[in-house]
């Protein structure tokens, strides 16, 4: 989602007559970009502010801005604690930023609670080459899950309009795009007055030059039949759901305010997969929240060796200040965190490990997406279930979709030969 907004920004800037540099030296304006759903994101961010210090020092007349989620939660503070950024301001302030630069002047903005509605229409923006292309189709969160900052950063949720949403797909296909990811806090909570998640991921399907569409991130409560049915029966919906559980035990869920138990999270898998021949599940899973037991991080455990995600996000929990979950008492250690995520990773990725293995032998479509790190000679490229396979160019393009044979599986990378039958 930040990469989203990093070309809403940048296309923002290019329309004012702007130029982007790959090289710093040059450059004479510098934003960072950040994040604060865990602390390591902000401090990283720091980090790399401190670095540029220097940067600016070297040239005074340098324009230095932080812009995203952790400029919205720090503010003025940000400001305060380091004199030599010139301004701050939060992720519904991106339309000011040409002013900013230009006028010289500070000037942050505080977010306003439940009354923004910005949703960045009619914005040229700055996409990355390659044939894949990303779509918000909706901003901020209504969840208020207790250990995420997110609702107090990017406000209530707002959904951009079915219309809007359909013409920079069709401009997007013009331009080459063959794979479009819509991105949302909560996708499946989707709703503009007169469409539903289920309806707009039909109308994307249908757009021509389209031939994958992708979603993220689902929320389970509002994973719908009618969203299982529509993946199920368009074609271009590519047949995988990211699906974040982040806990195993019923206690927890309702402690981090998920709206779902462990035996109702069950029932979707099973209920996608046998909707959705093949369906790829991953998920996102936080391990160590604040009154963990043993008993609950088993709990966790098991429910992964019964589902078998494809692939999972594994983190520890991380506290943030404005959270609910940042006041409760707490008795783990980092320690006790650390080690119980160093589990759930290597049970992940022998589950992982497995299910790729158990692809050799089978023919998959696959979309080349860029060069292979090791070698030119060969393509990247992704299965429908978003798989990444690793094949010999040959005479095959750019986007072109084909059939590919699994032969092996070295580490975690599928390695196969172009199909010819």
């Amino acid at each position: 989602m930040n990469k989203a907004d990093s070309e809403i920004i940048t296309g923002l800037l290019v329309t004012e007559g702007y130029h982007i540099t790959e090289c710093q030296e040059e450059a004479d304006v510098v934003l960072i970009n950040t994040c604060s759903v865990r602390n390591h994101a902000e401090q990283r961010a720091l980090g790399r502010i401190n670095v540029l210090a220097k940067w600016k020092k070297e040239a005074p007349d340098r324009k230095l801005g932080v812009i995203g989620c952790m400029a919205q939660r720090m503010g003025e503070a940000l400001l305060s604690e380091k004199p030599f950024i010139d301004f701050v301001i939060g992720p519904d302030e991106y339309r000011k930023l040409p002013h900013l630069i230009d006028n010289g002047q500070y000037e942050f903005r505080v977010f306003t609670k439940f009354h923004t509605k910005e949703t960045y229409n009619n914005i040229q923006r700055c996409r990355q080459s390659g044939i894949t292309g990303w779509v918000t189709i909706t901003r901020g969160c209504n969840n208020y899950c207790s250990y995420c900052i997110v609702p107090y950063t990017r406000g209530r949720e707002r959904s951009r309009r079915a219309e809007e949403i359909l013409l920079e797909i069709a401009e997007m296909s013009e331009q080459g795009i063959m794979e479009v990811i819509l991105l949302g806090q909560n996708v499946n909570s989707y709703e503009d007055g007169r469409n539903r998640f289920s309806d707009l991921l039909r109308m994307c399907g249908q757009v021509q030059k389209i031939l994958r569409i992708r979603f993220m991130t689902s929320h389970p409560k509002d994973l719908s039949d009618d969203i299982l049915d529509t993946i199920a029966t368009e074609k271009n919906i590519c047949p995988h759901i990211h699906l974040p559980v982040q806990s195993g035990s019923n206690r927890i869920l309702e402690l981090m305010n998920r709206k779902y138990t462990r035996e109702q999270y069950l029932g979707l898998i099973e209920k996608a997969r046998n909707r959705i021949p093949g369906v790829a599940i991953t998920s996102d899973i936080l391990v160590g929240f604040p009154g963990e037991t043993e008993t609950d991080f088993k709990a966790t455990y098991t429910l992964m060796e019964e589902v078998r995600f494809d692939e999972a996000f594994t983190y520890r929990y991380s506290p943030r200040q404005e959270t609910r979950a940042a006041q409760m008492e707490d008795h783990l250690t980092e320690e006790m965190r650390l080690d119980r995520l160093d589990k759930i990773i290597q049970l992940q990725r022998r589950i992982t490990l497995q299910k790729k293995r158990e692809m050799i032998g089978q023919c998959v479509e696959v979309l080349p997406e860029v060069l292979s790190k090791q070698s030119p000679d060969e393509w990247m490229g992704r299965t429908p279930t978003n798989h990444v396979v690793i094949f010999p160019k040959k005479n095959i393009s750019l986007g072109q979709p084909v059939t590919v044979l699994i032969e092996t599986c070295k580490g975690s990378t599928l390695r196969g030969i172009v199909d010819l039958n």
